[in-house]
């Protein structure tokens, strides 16, 4: 396992991320030997959310803290003030709400990396940055920033932080993988670094190293390895909405082909070769996957120390002809 740096953080950050919407109270034994297995990988970091599993995916991950007495072996991050069927809530009376009920879930007094789920792009930085820094000066957070924040709106935040002596969003979760996102899986909010009309986004962030922590890098089991192009049609009822909107096109499909030759080439898998081309990236990557089991996170981590050429990159999402 490689690990990163944020700043404000202590422990070593693992690159590989463990997302956790499918850990649950109501599969306790499941998700806790997920867990286990995710640490004994040295899968140190979890992506957890507010409204993960309605409150539950934090509510395992605390039981589990707790049962384990590993608290300080862990790098939580978390997400708060996400939308809901009546409103956007991106408030600072949000934020405190939902970071109170993230710690009581988490059995612990602070988040390592907390970020805001969503953005507001209506609502000010000034009262957003001014709240997130109370309660990380306060212990309640040790790292903050945006998940789903255009790179505009991060570094207009984070003028606004410099500007009145503040500490800065120093960290982003955007979407990113091989798979350009036609459509927004989420019916709405999402923010994506993938495909060629976001070049100028990823230039900003290889310019400025803030840790991009991507969410769906293999697009949702669209590079999972269970389908190819010539079985899509067998698998694609099995795959869930969010991947069928986003991914399931066919300018993804000519770049799931190529994945799978190099695979082949290389003797690789085809998420290792799609999580390779995420790894080689000049940004400050840390990649979300949403591993089922040990044998699925596994591949991930030693995917994570793969490098690919950049002609192999430009070849992978369709820029080249060539490799």
């Amino acid at each position: 396992m490689e690990f990163g740096r944020v700043p404000g953080i202590e422990k070593p950050v693992s690159r590989i991320v463990l997302g956790t919407m499918i850990v649950t109270t109501e599969e306790k034994e499941r998700s806790f030997r997920l867990l286990d297995d995710a640490l004994a990988l040295g899968c140190t970091t979890l992506d957890t959310a507010h409204v993960y599993a309605g409150g539950n995916s934090e509510r395992a991950i605390g039981q589990w803290m707790d049962k384990r007495g590993n608290r300080e072996k862990v790098v939580i991050l978390t997400k708060g003030a996400h939308p809901n069927a009546d409103r956007r809530r991106v408030t600072p009376f949000d934020i405190t709400s939902d970071l109170a009920d993230s710690l009581a879930r988490l059995r612990t007094d602070y988040v390592d990396i907390y970020l805001l789920h969503r953005d507001d792009p209506a609502q000010p930085v000034g009262p957003i940055v001014e709240a997130l820094n109370e309660h990380k000066a306060a212990g309640r957070i040790r790292a903050f920033g945006g998940s789903n924040w255009t790179h505009h709106r991060i570094a207009e935040a984070n003028e606004y932080a410099e500007a009145h002596g503040l500490v800065p969003f120093v960290a982003s979760s955007p979407n990113f993988s091989l798979a350009a996102q036609v459509e927004d899986p989420w019916g709405g909010g999402s923010v994506t670094l993938s495909g060629p009309e976001n070049a100028d986004a990823r230039d900003w962030y290889a310019g400025n190293q803030l840790p991009v922590f991507t969410w769906s890098s293999l697009a949702r089991g669209f590079f999972s390895g269970r389908f190819t192009r010539k079985t899509f049609d067998e698998f694609k009822d099995s795959l869930d909405g969010a991947c069928r909107r986003a991914y399931c096109h066919e300018e993804n499909l000519r770049r799931l082909d190529r994945v799978e030759a190099l695979a082949r080439e290389k003797q690789l898998t085809i998420p290792q070769i799609a999580l390779a081309y995420v790894m080689s990236q000049p940004m400050n990557v840390f990649a979300c996957v949403g591993a089922a089991d040990a044998s699925e996170l596994a591949a991930c981590v030693e995917a994570s120390t793969l490098r690919l050429t950049s002609t192999e990159i430009a070849w992978l999402d369709l820029r080249s002809e060539r490799r």
